[in-house]
């Protein structure tokens, strides 16, 4: 399967304009500190031929994943007094192991999770956003939920998941909600493992004592949503967000109690989220000057995507690119394909994949959401807790890595 390198920069990348405007902020850290390192590292730190230990993660007889589902780095330092377990195990150190990784780009689930399951970047597993032309259609399709009947999961992302390739050599478990199963998602980047569903926290940890209960080396994935959930609806600054961090604070603790000795337990998140107030979610569809010449739109509100008509010349590509400039300067960062691409933003290339990215792409850089109303629900514009874009509180995840508690009683 070809693959184009793209020239990924180290720092930040001038876009020449007319107008002025930011520069992008260097690209992830794909293949070094990304969260496509993730379950590559933890494979290699059990022993597994064919995988690297990027991350530094020490020898471990069984390795435990916890992805909480929104949870940003910057966040959990903001809300440390809610998090008195994970408070105490980043105080103790975790040596040369980082302890904050980038998301994929963009900052949103669907990227995030297929580069941790297969430890690609967006650019190769093809998972470039929330929701995404298939060219194929010439339809938007939405890369989460149900996705669309025509589009089939497996030749979306066809290369194989870690879990797949680590299921040849030792027990691998997915412990989630029930309805993730056999979703579309799961198919495209997830597959390979053993299945255990449950509907609560408490049943989920449950479950993960139970499954690593016979001693032998494993590898699991622990799925938590409900932070992501909160922060959507109420808002990451809400006593509800706060509740759940509280909520996902005790579930590491239990499973520290409860998964056998030999246990590393590892925490991250697959993106942050900030809060956008009612007055800065905003209809960019009502502006003609924003749509002149766009055939589609996709991605979400903090990262759009516009893909132009086909005989939409550079001309009108450049005018879409100033008009957005001139509508919002700072606030945002206008760029094209191919200057995403050279930035390294969707890492190594490939190049069926191109075609799924934005003609012109529209970043957030400060508390600001933009929605084509022609197209979304609008329910969508109650949305309070939002991510995607390249700003820090939204790329920049935690990683906590200690083993679990059971093993110090065991060796006392």
């Amino acid at each position: 399967m070809e693959l184009s390198q793209q020239p990924a920069q180290s720092g930040p990348v001038a876009m020449p304009s007319t107008s002025g405007h930011a520069e992008l902020p260097a690209a992830p850290l794909y293949g070094k500190q990304s969260i496509a390192e993730v379950l590559g590292s933890a494979a290699a730190s059990l022993g597994l031929p064919g995988f690297s230990n990027m991350l530094q993660l020490p020898p471990a007889q069984r390795v435990c994943v916890v992805l909480a589902d929104g949870l940003g780095r910057n966040l959990l330092k903001k809300k440390a007094a809610h998090t008195p377990f994970l408070r105490s195990v980043a105080a103790a150190g975790q040596g040369r192991v980082p302890v904050w990784l980038d998301s994929a780009f963009p900052s949103t689930t669907a990227s995030s999770l297929a580069s941790l399951g297969t430890g690609r970047t967006p650019g190769e597993h093809g998972m470039v956003g929330y929701d995404v032309l298939d060219p194929a259609q010439d339809k938007v399709v939405n890369l989460l939920g149900n996705w669309d009947a025509k589009v089939d999961p497996l030749e979306w992302q066809p290369f194989p998941s870690i879990f797949e390739r680590a299921a040849e050599e030792i027990d691998v478990v997915t412990v989630s909600l029930p309805q993730f199963g056999h979703s579309p998602m799961t198919r495209a980047a997830l597959r390979g493992s053993r299945f255990l569903g449950g509907t609560s926290l408490h049943a989920r940890t449950a479950l993960a004592a139970e499954a690593m209960a016979g001693g032998n080396r494993s590898l699991m994935y622990f799925y938590v949503n409900e932070l992501d959930k909160a922060g959507h609806r109420y808002g990451c600054g809400s006593e509800r967000w706060e509740h759940q961090l509280e909520e996902l604070d005790s579930t590491v603790k239990r499973l520290s109690a409860t998964l056998p000795a030999g246990t590393t337990i590892l925490v991250t998140g697959d993106h942050g989220m900030l809060d956008v107030p009612e007055s800065q979610r905003l209809d960019y569809s009502a502006d003609p000057a924003l749509i002149a010449g766009v055939r589609h739109t996709a991605g979400e509100p903090r990262m759009v995507h516009l893909y132009m008509e086909p005989d939409a010349g550079e001309a009108a590509r450049e005018a879409i690119l100033d008009a957005w400039r001139r509508r919002f300067g700072e606030r945002i960062w206008a760029f094209t394909r191919e200057q995403g691409l050279a930035a390294g933003l969707f890492g190594a290339l490939r190049p069926e994949v191109a075609p799924r990215i934005g003609d012109v792409m529209i970043a957030a850089r400060d508390t600001l959401a933009l929605y084509d109303t022609r197209r979304v629900r609008p329910a969508a514009m109650e949305v309070v807790g939002q991510h995607g874009s390249l700003t820090k509180p939204e790329r920049e995840v935690p990683l906590l890595c200690f083993p679990a508690a059971g093993s110090k009683r065991r060796r006392g």
